[in-house]
């Protein structure tokens, strides 16, 4: 396997194309020094107050990623840099675990995959009896129940149902989490029920010494030998959509090719205008990466030109109504087995 190649001292300053080209192994990348450092520090001072010190090898990766079996968690690489961080935003049009209360949910999430593989607590009864078994296959999609009050509502509002590990991670995130006021927040929710459970089990590890403690790394960033392009692509071919879809009745009911709002603003013109705007606030609403949601915008773009539509309500009732519109079509992909399962 051909080794370590040599990047120009200021890669930071290359342009995308240039960058795109380097492969992740080649980056020198590290997380002390970086913005990553405090944040894992800032976690485990949360663990230490709550008597949970126990090692937690962190290393960096392609993702978020807890290696089953070991007390080890991987960090996205681009989150080691300003520079990939741009990057990473160009190509996907967010950074996950970007902003610093983004970045402390996913880090308390994963550490509750840490504690669940350090002290081997998914072969504990009460533990697969509230959040079942962990060997259940996990679902290459999932059809989330959006009212349900048995899950609490952490990364994004449904990721807690993906399976039951997602479930305890979730979970114990929330109880992790300073000032969640979990009592109060999901008082009446059948939720509650395992967030007690894990107030009691973790009061019972307090102090203890873990039962497994391996720091192996899992596909670490040294080892992966593809460029930055290629890691891309693939990303956004898993996170894009397979086939364009159009979606003329709905935009009908918002738009109109009627003679009498010829002079009005075009549909398309319309939507650019808000684009990054909706996009957000439907990422916000769904969990789904915004890349993901641009894709069907797009398309919701091209397909209103092509029906040469114009304004034909108010741009206030059309931004609001288009923002519902764009959050069912969303679901509906979300729904039709497309959606990320994993962090």
């Amino acid at each position: 396997m051909p080794g370590r190649r040599a990047v120009p001292p200021n890669w930071y300053e290359l342009p995308d194309a240039a960058l795109l080209d380097l492969r992740l192994s080649d980056l020198p990348l590290s997380i002390p020094g970086t913005m990553m450092e405090g944040r894992v520090a800032e976690l485990r001072a949360e663990l230490a107050a709550r008597g949970l010190d126990f090692p937690i090898h962190f290393y960096l990766g392609e993702e978020w990623f807890t290696p089953d079996g070991h007390a080890s968690m991987a960090i996205p690489f681009f989150l080691a840099h300003p520079r990939l961080e741009r990057l990473e935003h160009s190509q996907m049009l967010a950074v996950e675990g970007g902003d610093h209360e983004w970045c402390m949910r996913i880090l308390r999430h994963e550490a509750g995959h840490v504690v669940d593989n350090a002290y081997k607590l998914r072969l504990r009864r009460q533990r697969r009896a509230l959040f079942g078994s962990s060997s259940e296959p996990y679902p290459e999609f999932y059809d989330p129940k959006p009212f349900s009050k048995s899950f609490v509502q952490h990364i994004d509002p449904w990721y807690a149902q993906s399976h039951p590990d997602e479930d305890f991670a979730e979970t114990f995130a929330v109880w992790l989490t300073p000032e969640s006021n979990w009592q109060r927040r999901y008082a009446g929710w059948p939720a509650l029920a395992k967030l007690e459970y894990i107030d009691r089990l973790m009061t019972q590890l307090r102090g203890k010494k873990a039962l497994v403690e391996s720091d192996e790394e899992v596909d670490p960033l040294r080892k992966l030998r593809h460029t930055l392009r290629r890691y891309y692509r693939r990303k956004r071919s898993h996170h894009g959509i397979d086939h364009p879809k159009f979606y003329d009745r709905e935009l009908r009911k918002l738009f109109s090719d009627a003679p009498e709002h010829a002079g009005n603003m075009t549909a398309a013109q319309f939507l650019g205008k808000i684009r990054r705007e909706v996009r957000r606030v439907v990422a916000d609403w769904t969990g789904i990466y915004q890349y993901t949601i641009d894709r069907v915008l797009e398309d919701m773009i091209t397909r209103s030109r092509e029906l040469k539509l114009r304004l034909a309500i108010p741009e206030e009732q059309a931004r609001y109504e288009f923002a519902v519109l764009l959050t069912v079509q969303t679901m509906n992909y979300l729904h039709s087995g497309r959606h990320r399962v994993a962090l």
